[in-house]
């Protein structure tokens, strides 16, 4: 059975789902449905339950360890990019272009495209546990399927130095 609560955050309302398994999905700013009255902003679910804890931990800008059980759908490359995503540090960043290389390094081809790559990270249906904030561009920030700005805001609350993401002037 699936489990759905709101966590109120600083950057806005996540939305956390989670089976026996897992945590299948969170995310910020679904539409709002019907289906939204099944959340709650609060669970006797241990999953959903340590989510929270781990979530109230790394909003007080502090590393909250280790990420509660996750049970993404995807496929087979996907879950394994954000298998490799989810080992990023706390504070770190990681290029799509060095996921590549590492993913091509396993399969063991000569390369593998960093756009397939951000394929896999925009459709991360669990944002936050799976960090795919900490994935940037070789040449800048890059994008975040749920605003920029948060992704940014979740940088810094990470103490990640934004400087050399930030566009250089003359």
């Amino acid at each position: 059975m699936i489990q759905k609560i709101l966590y109120h955050s600083p950057l806005g309302t996540l939305y956390l789902e989670a089976d026996s398994k897992g945590i299948t999905k969170t995310t910020f700013d679904i539409p709002v449905t019907n289906d939204q009255i099944y959340y709650n902003t609060n669970s006797n679910d241990p999953i959903l339950t340590k989510a929270t804890q781990w979530l109230n931990s790394y909003f007080k800008g502090k590393d909250p360890g280790i990420i509660p059980p996750l049970h993404p759908q995807g496929t087979s490359f996907q879950r394994r990019t954000w298998q490799l995503v989810t080992g990023i540090p706390y504070g770190y960043t990681a290029s799509y272009g060095t996921i590549a290389e590492q993913l091509a390094a396993e399969k063991g081809i000569f390369k593998m495209s960093a756009q397939a790559v951000g394929g896999a990270v925009k459709r991360n249906p669990i944002a936050i546990f799976i960090p795919c904030h900490r994935v940037v561009a070789a040449n800048g920030i890059g994008g975040y399927f749920s605003h920029i700005e948060r992704k940014i805001a979740l940088l810094t609350l990470e103490g990640v130095d934004m400087r050399p993401f930030l566009p250089r002037t003359l």
